[in-house]
């Protein structure tokens, strides 16, 4: 298969407003999910029977804001292409006129998203960045995003509130190392903490500039970055924060697939036990 296959459902971009500027859907494919336990990609375990990647990418054409989904994949794997083939022609079967090109990822998210960003379509103005490893993201959460990028914004990410109280710590040492390995040193205001989850949306334009100044910087500080949100706010530029949803649950874990499994079943009763 080439280095950067692409598949296209056939078609022009799907009509709106003629002063709404084209969005594409980015999603990161390329994790290894080692702590699934699979021994396949992540995007490749199936949850209640169908790949990761299928229902991730369902979930991003029900929102209906993009006319390209980009999907960045393992370098080394043609099983995560080939469902992004499929999805492709289940599209132009239904008469759904998107784009979706497929992208070899890199061995960091980052060099995944960079390859991804470089196979957008010209006049792309907005792109939003989703982990195929949350399946089960509402389309509403999508519409968020990209609504706020359309009032706006140039950056703006869905989070929900963290329940959980959460503690900053260090190492012991000295005479106190045999009591514990940590000790906290301060519990920020949970009322002033977010749990962040995607599709993250940007100004395209901004986050490529933001991708390409990383990609500079030494191997520790590049390290550090979490997500695509961390590069724009090192720009100095505001990022903005929308509601997120339970729903999207990020597969990290056995146990997080058998939540994910529990979604699919029981929508409802799923949605109050997360």
């Amino acid at each position: 298969m080439p280095a950067n296959p692409q598949a296209s459902a056939p078609g022009d971009p799907p009509e709106g407003p003629a002063s709404e500027p084209a969005l594409a859907v980015v999603v990161v494919a390329a994790g290894a999910g080692t702590r699934l336990g699979h021994g396949i990609p992540k995007a490749l375990v199936p949850v209640a029977g169908e790949p990761m990647l299928a229902h991730a990418l369902r979930g991003a054409v029900a929102a209906g804001v993009a006319r390209q989904l980009c999907v960045a994949v393992p370098a080394d794997d043609d099983e995560l292409a080939a469902v992004c083939l499929s999805f492709a022609e289940e599209l132009a079967a239904r008469g759904t006129p998107l784009d979706v090109t497929v992208v070899r990822g890199g061995q960091a998210r980052a060099d995944s998203v960079r390859a991804a960003l470089a196979a957008l379509q010209p006049g792309t103005a907005h792109v939003l960045v989703h982990d195929a490893a949350r399946p089960f993201t509402p389309p509403d959460a999508f519409r968020r995003v990209a609504t706020a990028l359309r009032h706006g914004a140039t950056a703006v990410i869905p989070a929900v509130p963290v329940v959980d109280t959460i503690k900053s710590v260090a190492a012991t040492v000295g005479e106190t190392a045999y009591l514990a390995d940590e000790i906290v040193t301060g519990t920020p205001a949970r009322e002033q903490l977010r749990a962040v989850q995607t599709p993250q949306g940007f100004d395209a334009a901004t986050l490529l500039h933001a991708h390409e100044t990383a990609s500079a910087w030494p191997a520790e500080r590049a390290a550090a970055i979490t997500d695509d949100a961390m590069l724009v706010e090192s720009l100095g530029l505001p990022v903005y924060v929308v509601p997120g949803d339970a729903r999207s649950l990020k597969i990290t874990t056995p146990m997080d697939l058998r939540l994910a499994e529990m979604l699919v079943e029981t929508p409802s009763a799923a949605q109050e036990t997360l």
